[in-house]
């Protein structure tokens, strides 16, 4: 029915990436796929022929069940970035020479933006030799900036540990009687979803944070430091929290302003951090009190143990839906999310053309940021909190979860 298909990661990882692994993993066995290969650190590693046997490492239910409840990318990720075709034809002919010589007849790329682009050029290098195989993308990314799907699996999860941890943080500042402030970085090159899920600290037992930052709006060092002076008149903790891609009206990185590395990927991507040290050791010069910066880094993308069940659930349906999808005989496409509705929250799976979606950010609504750039709207709000609901704790072995095994040699 499907012959052999085979499935890669990459890019950054998050909390239910291997959701949608063992998603098509499942799926592709159910329907009469001959053999699951999987490829070791994305189209990178499959150009070395780095290639296993998935049946040889999900041997049962279990693993099965582990693997979805294991973060990052148990398959190892790249952020290699495909060259235009008529640029390297040579490697385009020997990806297909690969894909023939494992019989191939479905290729699943689990990512963001970088890697539909993956999928884009491989679709249309299949089309112009004539070749039969699939290819299908499956969203990720904690940053929720791929176009046309209401969001991505990873960012659910993200956004529950951002919410929750910020509680903690808040809580954590209003133990002693001096004064503070404490300035949350969290991820977010272009786009500020996640920052934005800062918001939903803001409940019933907590005040939540005192500003959010985020890098569709740019940002003035200058306001922000009147507004923190202005806080600490009549408070005594200050949270606030920051994208990390944070800009000023001329277009530079805030971090960019004080001693920073440079470090850029294969995407030309520059490594963002810095923002909230530069800030906070702004902020105690200025005013001579305490100040912290918070990075959560990599914490927000691999905090397994605060899993979202709306969003593990999701990552493995999308999967499921990317071999259905090939199953069907669709190429060139990804797997989209559709929200039917919000309250109750109703989602359901669809396609789209990936040649709409690779390279194209998809950033929070204006609308959805205040006229002030310092916060962000209800509709935000309202718009993540079905994503976060319910949890998929790990499996607990001696007070420690459990995960699968990562033994690729």
């Amino acid at each position: 029915m499907l012959g052999n298909v085979i499935v890669g990661q990459s890019g950054g990882p998050t909390a239910v990436i291997n959701s949608s692994l063992a998603g098509v993993y499942k799926t592709a066995k159910d329907l009469g796929a001959n053999k699951v290969y999987g490829m070791r650190h994305g189209i990178h590693g499959f150009l070395e022929e780095k290639i296993v046997d998935m049946d040889e490492k999900i041997k049962s239910d279990l693993d099965l069940e582990l693997l979805k409840r294991t973060p990052s990318a148990f398959l190892g990720s790249c952020r290699f970035k495909l060259p235009e075709i008529e640029a390297d034809r040579a490697m385009y002919e020997k990806i297909f020479a690969l894909l023939e010589k494992y019989e191939i007849s479905a290729f699943f790329y689990i990512g963001g933006n970088d890697s539909m682009d993956t999928i884009k050029k491989l679709a249309d290098y299949a089309v112009e030799i004539d070749s039969p195989i699939r290819f299908i993308g499956v969203p990720k990314t904690i940053d929720n900036d791929l176009e046309v799907t209401d969001h991505t699996p990873g960012y659910g999860s993200a956004a529950k540990y951002i919410a929750s941890v910020t509680k903690e943080i808040i809580r954590d500042g209003l133990v002693y009687d001096i004064k503070n402030v404490t300035i949350i970085e969290i991820m977010g090159r272009n786009a500020g979803w996640l920052t934005g899920a800062a918001a939903l600290a803001t409940c019933e037992d907590c005040e939540g944070v005192d500003g959010i930052y985020l890098p569709e709006v740019a940002f003035d060092i200058d306001k922000f430091i009147a507004k923190i002076g202005k806080l600490l008149e009549t408070r005594d903790a200050i949270v606030v929290a920051v994208s990390e891609g944070i800009k000023t009206s001329d277009g530079k990185y805030v971090f960019e302003h004080g001693d920073h590395n440079e470090y850029v990927d294969a995407f030309g991507h520059k490594q963002l951090s810095g923002t909230a040290k530069y800030l906070a050791d702004l902020v105690s010069e200025k005013f001579g009190c305490k100040s912290r910066a918070i990075e959560l880094s990599t914490m927000q993308r691999c905090a397994g143990h605060l899993t979202s069940r709306v969003d593990i659930t999701e990552a493995y349906q999308v999967g499921g839906s990317a071999v259905k999808a090939a199953f069907d005989g669709e190429t060139g496409m990804m797997v989209t999310l559709k929200r039917e509705s919000s309250d109750p929250y109703i989602c359901t799976t669809g396609l789209y053309d990936v040649h709409k979606i690779a390279n194209v950010e998809k950033k929070v609504p204006l609308e959805w940021i205040t006229e002030d750039g310092t916060f962000v709207s209800k509709e935000m709000v309202n718009y993540i909190k079905p994503l976060i609901q319910a949890e998929l704790t790990p499996i607990m072995i001696t007070g420690q979860p459990r995960h699968i095994v990562v033994d690729m040699q």
